[in-house]
């Protein structure tokens, strides 16, 4: 972290503001849309449609900027960078989105958010075998059972530890996060952030729209309160993207999970005042705990004493 210039960090933090936002309006556009917890097409469709449109939004962004740009500009990807950024939003959004979606719909955002760094706790125990640069350590495998032991306060109650089945979808859906970050770090060398993340989302997007045509979900219908929450939630999507894949392109994967635990933070903040989740359960300040502590420990440096 002390590596880490002030400028990565507040613009890290920013992402994180901007993804922890996203729980609680996505349970907002699920009212303000009238969809039912377990209608999945519809929830398909509400993930497909945000992304077809910030998918757009970002191809015209990129077309813009390199109309404007007095340097380089950035070139389309072709050939096997393509493969990959498909690959990418297999994982990124198809994957990740069908089982995020699902998953808070039927449980509290704030306590959706923090499960979700399960997978980056692993990543940060794992990460020496996808990249050179990330070095094992013990201290790794401390932070590792310190976050599992995390995921299992957040799920402990008087009757004992028990996983809800939307509880797993988030866990399934964490690690989507960690092998499209992967794949994503490697890809990022050699294309813009821009490219990357508006083909990725669009592809994404336009599968999951067509997989819930498939599957009977209606287009959806807005009305002025259902535009303002799609607004934002595709405004701070795109935004936390482009700033995100950015941020990967030049800085230590493992690294920033560290200061990618803060997502959750946000988000406890956000379902609190947007929708009066209560955030003060004990489990959830354990949970909070273990888990920050485990990712802090897995990102020691070999030479800290």
């Amino acid at each position: 972290m002390k590596n880490k210039s002030i400028k990565t960090i507040l613009l890290s933090l920013i992402v994180m503001a901007l993804w922890g936002s996203l729980f609680p309006f996505i349970k907002i556009g699920y009212n303000a849309f009238g969809i039912d917890s377990s209608n999945i097409p519809s929830i398909l469709m509400f993930a497909g449609t945000r992304f077809i449109v910030c998918g757009i939004i970002i191809f015209l962004i990129t077309l813009l900027k390199n109309k404007l740009s007095k340097g380089t500009p950035a070139h389309f990807p072709r050939g096997k960078a393509i493969a990959e950024i498909f690959l990418i939003g297999l994982f990124t959004i198809i994957l990740h989105y069908s089982l995020l979606y699902i998953g808070i719909s039927i449980t509290d955002s704030s306590k959706t958010a923090i499960i979700k760094q399960l997978g980056s706790l692993f990543y940060v125990c794992l990460a020496f075998l996808f990249f050179k640069n990330e070095k094992f350590s013990i201290w790794k495998i401390v932070g590792a059972l310190l976050g599992f032991a995390g995921i299992i306060a957040i799920n402990f109650s008087t009757g004992g530890v028990s996983f809800s089945y939307g509880d797993i979808l988030i866990i399934g859906a964490s690690f989507c996060t960690v092998v499209a970050s992967i794949i994503s770090k490697k890809t990022l060398e050699e294309n813009s952030a821009f490219w990357v993340t508006g083909i990725s989302q669009l592809f994404g997007g336009c599968v999951l729209f067509i997989v819930a045509l498939i599957l009977g979900a209606d287009i959806l219908s807005f009305d002025l309160d259902a535009l303002f929450v799609f607004a934002y939630i595709c405004t701070a999507s795109t935004l936390a993207y482009i700033l995100w894949n950015y941020i990967l392109s030049t800085n230590s994967l493992s690294g920033m999970f560290i200061i990618k635990f803060s997502e959750p933070l946000f988000a406890c903040v956000f379902g609190a005042l947007l929708l009066g989740e209560n955030i003060f359960k004990w489990q959830y300040l354990i949970a909070f705990v273990l888990i920050s502590s485990g990712i802090i420990l897995g990102n020691r440096n070999k030479g800290e004493k």
